[in-house]
């Protein structure tokens, strides 16, 4: 008997009396827990066929999911480097951990998300305070380390949710490396033309600027501070970002690149919700793909 029938009886029964009321109630309930216990797999809750974060498994559990046929994503955003005076220094790692969640909702099962990476390749951005950077060699060896960890359990397939761009540089070497050995490892590129922050975007500028900005502002509003928002977009210069006048690289007092106070958070949702859909879509293409035949004998 479904739950509603259960429901039909106990207001009829509300009728009749105090007594009858509380014995249809404790029917519903018995027979409604009842139901539930004896469904099959296919009729529990979705999570049985949803992404999992693997950082909350045991061995165990997690020896089960990590097989040939899973995608194992793995965010990647810094959590102390500079975005201007109105970001704060964990911008990137906020923008990694809504976008895991956004993939824990949406990814189908054979996904599993592992653990955020807070550090990487960004030089520059070193001449403001509290910011961090690896070389370029510690941040490929970093992605491939724990590649190779999680692959000797079984699973071939992996997405690097990146939310940087001179990440870019260690990530690509990464997945050379990693095809050695029959890994296929596939990244967000935050450089290629998205059609709809083409259409949005008012201003120039690549770092804590219109775009990002108005992201945070959809992602974490409570993170960002439009008061001190100012248009710092100098001439873009070879090398990184520089507080000096004359120095090398790009001149930016406030350590942003591009006008901020052109930010809403309208645009933050069409341009944040664009990107999680084509980060999805890297990730089925990434299911589709076949690794190569050194995949046969996963590194020790």
């Amino acid at each position: 008997m479904s739950l509603t029938t259960h429901l039909n009886i106990f207001v009829i029964s509300a009728r009749n009396g105090g007594v009858s009321l509380i014995l249809a109630l404790a029917s519903a309930i018995s027979c409604c827990a009842q139901s539930t216990a004896s469904a099959g797999p296919g009729q529990q809750s979705a999570h049985a066929n949803a992404a999992v974060l693997l950082e909350n498994l045991s061995w165990d559990e997690a020896e089960h999911v990590l097989s040939p046929n899973t995608v194992v994503v793995i965010t990647l955003g810094a959590e102390s480097k500079e975005h201007g005076r109105h970001l704060q220094l964990n911008n990137d790692f906020l923008m990694a951990e809504y976008l895991k969640k956004r993939v824990l909702a949406a990814a189908p099962q054979n996904t599993v998300v592992a653990p955020t990476i807070n550090y990487s390749y960004y030089p520059a951005f070193l001449e403001y305070p509290g910011s961090t950077s690896l070389s370029m060699d510690t941040a490929r060896a970093m992605i491939t380390d724990i590649i190779h960890s999680l692959a000797h359990y079984g699973p071939r397939r992996f997405y690097i949710l990146n939310t940087g761009i001179s990440t870019l540089g260690p990530l690509a070497q990464a997945t050379a490396d990693l095809a050695k050995d029959g890994i296929v490892l596939h990244y967000t590129d935050l450089t290629k033309d998205d059609p709809v922050e083409k259409k949005l975007r008012q201003s120039g500028g690549t770092h804590a600027d219109e775009i990002e900005t108005s992201m945070m502002l959809y992602i974490a509003p409570e993170s960002v501070r439009m008061k001190k928002a100012v248009r710092d977009l100098n001439p873009n210069q070879p090398g990184g970002l520089t507080r000096d006048p004359q120095g090398k690289g790009t001149y930016s007092p406030t350590g942003a690149w591009g006008d901020p106070t052109l930010a809403t958070r309208e645009k933050g949702e069409a341009v944040t919700e664009s990107l999680v859909s084509t980060i999805l879509k890297d990730i089925e293409e990434l299911r589709q793909a076949a690794p190569s035949p050194a995949a046969a004998a996963p590194p020790k």
